[in-house]
């Protein structure tokens, strides 16, 4: 009835049967039978079921190749900013194998202030087809920086940031990935004071 293992089975077919796939939920199949019934197949069922030619399916699984030729990635990373815990969300769209751009969004929680960082960037992978691919990236947005306590002359502050980094994508299995990098922002400050932190994340990916 449902895509994954816990969901209940009302009904079977029985062999021989004919079936109809509809469509592909990583994993798992939904089929629906001569009489209309619907419902969901996993992939190891599937594999054993034969075509109209007498032969068994052929199901393409997801490999290191598609990780190499992917097109779309989407993560969540934690990590320090100066010191600050630090949690990243990101999605990932690649122009070809070797350069894509990314849109982050960041919470910086310190224990005096928390911030919001936007940002666009371009990563190159200069090695794609490796298990664990290095990269670069080049990036710019925003940071917005709202005090925790009550301080003189206290008060948010927005101001654009521009930053470079070195990390690494390990493949893990099927559409999972390892990520982490090392990251050097530089904050432009509307009094002329600008900053230079240092940030550090780890975290996990999905491709598709």
């Amino acid at each position: 009835t449902g895509p994954g293992a816990g969901y209940p089975i009302l009904y079977v077919v029985e062999r021989g049967g004919w079936i109809r796939i509809l469509k592909r939920k990583t994993d798992w199949f939904k089929v629906r039978t001569p009489d209309n019934k619907e419902g969901w197949v996993d992939r190891v069922q599937m594999a054993e079921t034969l075509t109209p030619a007498g032969k068994k399916t052929a199901i393409k699984t997801t490999t290191q190749s598609d990780f190499a030729q992917r097109r779309w990635e989407m993560g969540v990373l934690g990590g320090d900013f100066d010191g600050a815990d630090v949690i990243t969300t990101y999605g990932a769209f690649a122009f070809n194998r070797s350069l894509s751009t990314e849109l982050t969004y960041s919470q910086v929680l310190g224990n005096f202030s928390d911030s919001n960082m936007f940002l666009l960037s371009l990563l190159s992978q200069p090695f794609p087809e490796w298990r664990v691919s290095p990269f670069f990236t080049l990036g710019g947005g925003t940071i917005k920086t709202s005090p925790n306590v009550t301080l003189v002359q206290a008060q948010d502050r927005e101001d654009a940031l521009a930053k470079v980094g070195f990390g690494v994508r390990a493949y893990l299995t099927r559409r999972f990935m390892l990520r982490a990098e090392l990251n050097n922002y530089v904050i432009f400050s509307s009094d002329n004071n600008n900053e230079e932190i240092d940030e550090w994340k780890i975290g996990f990916a999905f491709f598709f």
